[in-house]
């Protein structure tokens, strides 16, 4: 089988990254953070030949998840999340599902991960870190094998996640940033929730919310 390769769909009105992994050769993929446009999702990615192996969620805010229900019931593809952010999932308060969409909901993912836990899914080997910050559960998955990090809303480039959301710590998400991703090589490409793709090196350099 081929090298890793990432696609990228952004969706909706946040502008929010869903993430595609896959081998190259093969036609299934993993998918990141479905945003809220679940069934285009699918459909895009049949067009062009894949197929939805699993599900991976780095957090529970509703731009990131809104989309999960459709991919599964088209799919029937296995959720996996961070074991801490199950109460965040299943609150459409606290996943500001009904602040932002006006309709509540409520995810019970069908596997939850653990820190430093490596699963391998389509031929992948993903590795979890727990990142709580910008929420308690936040997590990042990183594939060694293909050198890059799929880092949620957890860090951006030249930024991080904002920490006003319910379960924020802006203490909390520096120190993951600091303990967990910054002691990655420099080359890590990280591949954000949203806005453009950067690497570990520029952020430990150029991160004004990291000095």
């Amino acid at each position: 089988m081929g090298d890793i390769k990432v696609g990228r769909i952004t969706l909706g009105m946040y502008m929010t990254n869903c993430y595609f992994v896959y081998k190259e050769g093969s036609s299934d993929v993993v998918v990141f953070d479905p945003a809220d446009s679940g069934e285009y999702l699918v459909d895009k990615l049949s067009e062009n030949g894949f197929n939805v192996g699993a599900i991976m969620l780095t957090h529970g805010h509703a731009d990131h998840i809104m989309g999960v229900k459709a991919v599964k019931e088209k799919t029937d593809a296995p959720v996996y999340a961070y074991k801490a952010e199950e109460i965040l999932l299943n609150s459409p308060n606290l996943n500001l599902s009904l602040q932002i969409f006006g309709r509540g909901v409520a995810l019970t993912p069908d596997v939850f991960l653990e820190d430093g836990e490596e699963i391998e899914l389509c031929g992948i080997k993903i590795k979890t870190l727990f990142t709580p910050g910008h929420t308690e559960g936040s997590c990042c998955f990183y594939i060694e094998e293909a050198g890059f990090l799929i880092a949620g809303d957890t860090l951006f480039e030249e930024s991080v996640g904002r920490t006003d959301y319910p379960t924020g710590s802006f203490k909390k998400l520096v120190e993951s940033i600091k303990e967990k991703l910054l002691v990655l090589p420099d080359e890590t490409k990280v591949y954000p929730g949203h806005g453009n793709t950067t690497t570990i090196g520029n952020e430990r350099e150029y991160n004004p919310f990291l000095v």
